[in-house]
């Protein structure tokens, strides 16, 4: 890691060619471009929130839950708490509003070594381990067909997710357009596929199946409800995915408040009808016992046709690794920007206007990820790190109101929301520490790994011979991708 200088003798020739480059193809500066509109906004967070857990196993909030009505209640309260931390979202994005989402917020409001912090867990294990999951996911469906009793062998699906991950990057290092295209047509996808569930989820209603809905069996153990809480939660996590790439945002003060409102509701209204058209069909133990509750209600119902539904989560999950990665890099990029990541990840692609190098990067890290077995555990250590994280970031409402009450502020929320906020994140972080106090030691532990790098790569100054070799490595890796660092228009 190198720190960020505001101009380094290191960038000065590739800059140059850059600008000559650029101002004689298109007379403009190099940088992020605002070119995502409102639906492309929406459908970055819809594609970013619904992947292959809505469509795989509900089983969680079931099992912590014990019935089919407290069930239905969990999901939709875990849509209202997810929109309450959107809407405390939406202030600071639109009062702070550079990439980084969190990140941004955390640096802006309590410095450096916080704002590392979110930075290293996320960005070196959460999010590159949670992009090979659901590549993962999607090669495993979209071979589902062609194995129809059987699992597909490991190493073609590893392959397979491979190729997903790579196709993927190309499209993010090309174009932001192309990216959004493809995160508009895969939303769609999945969204269709909803939709087909959620229609013969109204017919079987029609046909009076309601024999499941009750509260038999609701778990008296109120811990085992919070855990239930936990994993509806999940499946909403990546609400705040547009504060990401807010740069690109066309208006964020008007778009990014509507985009987060639209989405939120939507996919709340879609998880509580996907859920009762599924115990329309399936008894609370069919669910249970169930790998893929989509596959089997499909089985069920739809005979011969039961394929399209795998054909359909492998889209939903192609479309959510394409989100990962689009915001997942402008993570890297405003870390690299506040020089707690290395200098190449703050560069822009000179022709294509991409932050190609943190795309770049964070695919290779995904691709190592791939090797391991320990995934799944890997992420359950460090996933309270997230609401950590989250309910951090929303405590800089309240706190920059009292620090800084001269920011600009063209949304404002009720303190009442990110008060309520921050107490239940307490809640929600405390109780799986109760529940599972081994595997939240060894996250700790995990977590723990970044104070002695933040130490030696930010704080301590670097010998002159190491300084050498990082500006060395950047005239390479600048010539190699023909980026530069982004620029400003002059001010006047």
């Amino acid at each position: 890691m190198t720190e960020s200088p505001k101009k380094s003798e290191y960038n000065e020739v590739p800059k140059e060619e850059a600008r000559a480059v650029d101002e004689a193809a298109e007379g403009e500066t190099v940088g992020l471009k605002p070119k995502m509109t409102l639906f492309n906004g929406i459908t970055v967070i819809v594609g970013s929130i619904i992947g292959s857990g809505i469509f795989v196993s509900p089983t969680g909030v079931l099992q912590g839950t014990g019935s089919v009505g407290m069930a239905l209640i969990v999901w939709v309260a875990s849509g209202l708490f997810s929109m309450v931390g959107a809407y405390c979202y939406a202030e600071l994005g639109c009062m702070i509003q550079k990439t980084g989402a969190d990140y941004a917020y955390i640096m802006t409001t309590f410095g450096p070594f916080l704002a590392f912090m979110r930075l290293w867990v996320e960005c070196m294990i959460v999010r590159p381990c949670s992009q090979t999951i659901v590549a993962l996911t999607f090669s495993i469906y979209i071979m589902k067909p062609f194995f129809p009793t059987c699992d597909p062998p490991d190493a073609s699906a590893r392959l397979l997710a491979a190729v997903c991950i790579l196709v993927l990057t190309f499209v993010n290092c090309w174009s932001v357009k192309w990216a959004t295209r493809v995160q508009d047509i895969f939303t769609g996808a999945k969204l269709f596929a909803l939709a087909i569930i959620i229609v013969t989820g109204f017919v079987q209603l029609g046909r009076g199946q309601t024999q499941h809905f009750n509260f038999d069996n609701t778990e008296p153990d109120v811990t085992k409800i919070a855990l239930s809480f936990y994993s509806g939660l999940f499946a909403y996590n990546g609400w705040n995915y547009l504060n990401f790439v807010i740069e690109e945002l066309k208006d964020p003060v008007k778009n990014l408040p509507k985009a987060i409102y639209i989405s939120i509701t939507l996919v709340t209204l879609v998880y509580l009808l996907a859920n009762v058209a599924f115990y329309t069909t399936l008894s609370p133990l069919e669910v249970l016992g169930s790998e893929a509750v989509a596959v089997t209600f499909a089985e069920r119902l739809y005979g011969p046709m039961a394929w399209i539904i795998p054909i359909f989560v492998a889209c939903s999950t192609f479309g959510a690794v394409n989100g990962v990665l689009l915001t997942s890099s402008r993570l890297f990029y405003a870390g690299a920007l506040e020089g707690q990541m290395p200098e190449i990840l703050t560069m822009i692609q000179i022709h294509r206007m991409t932050p190609a190098p943190a795309v770049l990067f964070m695919a290779a890290l995904s691709l190592v990820y791939l090797g391991s077995s320990d995934i799944f555990k890997l992420i359950s250590y460090v996933g309270f790190a997230t609401w950590i994280s989250i309910g951090l970031a929303v405590l800089c409402v309240p706190w920059l109101r009292w620090t800084h009450p001269e920011f600009a502020r063209p949304i404002k929320v009720s303190i009442v929301w990110p008060v309520l906020y921050i107490i239940a994140t307490i809640i929600i972080t405390i109780v799986p520490m109760i529940a599972a106090p081994v595997e939240t030691g060894i996250g700790c532990g995990i977590i723990a790994t970044g104070i002695p790098v933040f130490l030696i790569f930010i704080k301590v100054q670097k010998p002159a011979p190491v300084r050498k070799f990082l500006r060395a490595m950047d005239i390479f890796m600048q010539k190699t991708m023909m980026v530069c660092s982004p620029e400003k228009p002059a001010q006047v």
